[in-house]
């Protein structure tokens, strides 16, 4: 009782730190030139300051160094932190300089290498049901950079408007750290502090960012949230079962979704992956009249509603699981169809619904006819 009173303070203490320094970073992103000037692809129409998310990072060391001072576990929250270094470092040179996506990744794999060489954090096996286990071996080093990158990259891309990226974030965090406090065999409790001192230092960033916001993440802060919480699903599938995978994958459903669909877009289109455009998500939300608001809280409960059904795949029979998923994969194409994520006119799964509609009713007005003709000869 008394450990989490005083840790339940020690996360309002992280918060309010959180918001004292956001004001002072937003007249620190003008000083330094961390800023998003209007253009063509972006929603709004002023400069704005984009060096944000410094402001979650210093907050979120603070809290983890003051909670891990007399146990810092040098084999995990020092590398973790050293790796978030250069991962802010990172955004904070593309904030500025507007550095090639090829320099970011470069900064992602190194913060990655870090993580997997120092903190020992990677997939070692991989457990499918009916399958059987397979050690990973050298796929170790691959699978880990891969599944960082993804979901770095992921977070990074759906940063679109005021707020949507701390929002997500905090809803995908909270979903891991209570899957890591309940379900987590080992280190689940330190793991779980870790993510809710995080959670804390962006409630405090929060109202600032907003709708309407006073400064945004920028690629700072929405690649920090990307990498901490690949980092931090990372923990759970060191040896990984179906079920731990999937779970990550459900709850960053959002962006997962908003990444894989930009990529077919962008293939379909014959351009190219990393090219930009204002297809993605919360575009498509705002094409369709909703409000910046509106669009924003519309993807929150997408995001709760993954979240929900990542909770649940923890209690379900691996049957339930397969029919839980493809349900939730069916529902989620016919979503993305209805607001044309890919394009209007490339709509496979309406298409089909709608010939087997209309095949049923021709079949029923041929009968109707049928029984009609005959009556009348009657």
């Amino acid at each position: 009782m008394g450990f989490t009173f005083q840790f339940i303070l020690k996360l309002i203490a992280t918060m309010f730190l959180s918001v004292i320094l956001t004001p002072l970073l937003k007249l620190l992103s003008f000083k330094i030139g961390a800023v998003d000037r209007p253009d063509e692809r972006r929603v709004n129409n002023k400069t704005m300051p984009t060096a944000g998310g410094l402001s979650i990072f210093i907050s979120f060391t603070v809290a983890v160094l003051w909670e891990f001072n007399n146990t810092l576990d040098s084999q995990r929250v020092w590398p973790m932190l050293i790796a978030a270094f250069v991962i802010v470092l990172t955004g904070l040179m593309d904030d500025i300089y507007e550095i090639t996506p090829a320099q970011k990744t470069l900064g992602i794999i190194l913060a990655s290498l870090v993580v997997y060489f120092i903190g020992d954090i990677g997939i070692d096996t991989l457990s499918i049901p009916f399958v059987g286990s397979f050690q990973l071996d050298w796929l170790r080093l691959p699978m880990t950079l891969i599944w960082i990158l993804a979901i770095t990259n992921a977070v990074n891309l759906i940063d679109g408007l005021d707020g949507l990226a701390c929002g997500v974030a905090v809803i995908a965090l909270v979903t891991i750290g209570l899957t890591s406090y309940f379900f987590l065999p080992t280190n689940g409790v330190p793991l779980a502090i870790m993510i809710f001192s995080l959670v804390a230092a962006i409630t405090g960033f929060f109202p600032y960012n907003f709708h309407p916001a006073a400064i945004y993440l920028g690629d700072t802060g929405a690649l920090f949230l990307g990498f901490m919480i690949s980092v931090f699903s990372l923990q759970g599938l060191k040896n990984a079962t179906f079920i731990s995978v999937l779970t990550p994958m459900f709850i960053l459903g959002v962006p997962i979704t908003d990444t894989v669909y930009a990529m077919l877009r962008r293939y379909f289109n014959k351009k190219p992956i990393s090219s930009a455009d204002k297809m993605h998500l919360h575009h498509r939300l705002l094409s369709l009249g909703f409000t910046h608001r509106g669009a924003v809280l519309t993807i929150y409960a997408l995001a709760m509603v993954f979240a929900m059904i990542a909770l649940l795949m923890n209690y379900a029979s691996a049957w339930a699981i397969v029919l839980l998923v493809i349900s939730t994969l069916f529902g989620l194409e016919l979503f993305i169809e209805l607001i044309g994520l890919v394009g209007e006119n490339r709509q496979p799964l309406m298409r089909t619904l709608k010939f087997v509609g209309n095949r049923r009713y021709r079949q029923n007005v041929l009968k109707k006819t049928k029984h009609k003709n005959k009556h009348e000869k009657k």
